[in-house]
């Protein structure tokens, strides 16, 4: 009984791990992760500060995609909603689908960059040759500490083929030893 019990809490316990890290890295900042909000809650604008905001972005080995930000820098002041695009063109023949993974540096700053709308929220299927540019929508917190005057966006796009299903199919059933 009591084992059972011990293998029920550990169960549990592993979990409730990811929901816990995420919480985790978006109170603290820690891991680079961004917030996320709506525009309505980005109403205060601090129109006597400015902060850089840079962008960077890179494909993971295996990605046959050519990705980049349209602008390299911008500046914009706290609690201002701010529209950026990327640009995303798949190499090959064949349907590529990416996945964006953000990340803010300095990593003091994650937590007062905040995304309203990001081609990073879901994949992102390219046909074989297609291009499109990709929107991100964000807003810098007014909270952002006063000696912060750089954040860098970047975003590494990887292949998640590899974790979709083609449409059409059912994903192949697991077996349990």
């Amino acid at each position: 009984m009591l084992l059972s019990g011990v293998v029920v809490a550990m169960f549990g316990f592993g979990y409730a791990l990811v929901p816990l890290y995420d919480l985790f890295c978006e109170v603290t900042g820690i891991g680079g992760k961004t917030g996320v909000t709506t525009e309505a809650q980005a109403r205060v604008v601090v129109e006597d500060r400015w902060v850089t905001v840079e962008f960077t972005g890179n494909t993971a080995n295996g990605l046959a995609w050519e990705f980049r930000p349209m602008v390299q820098s911008v500046k914009v002041h706290p609690g201002a909603i701010t529209e950026v695009a990327y640009f995303a063109r798949n190499l090959r023949d064949e349907v590529i689908v990416g996945q964006a993974i953000p990340s803010v540096t300095p990593s003091a700053a994650a937590r007062f960059f905040k995304k309203t709308e990001c081609f990073c929220f879901s994949s992102q299927p390219l046909a074989g040759g297609e291009s499109k540019q990709m929107v991100l929508r964000f807003v810098v917190d007014p909270k952002l500490p006063q000696q912060i005057k750089t954040i860098t966006l970047s975003y590494a796009f990887f292949d998640a083929g590899q974790y979709v299903d083609p449409p059409g199919e059912s994903p192949a059933p697991v077996q349990l030893l």
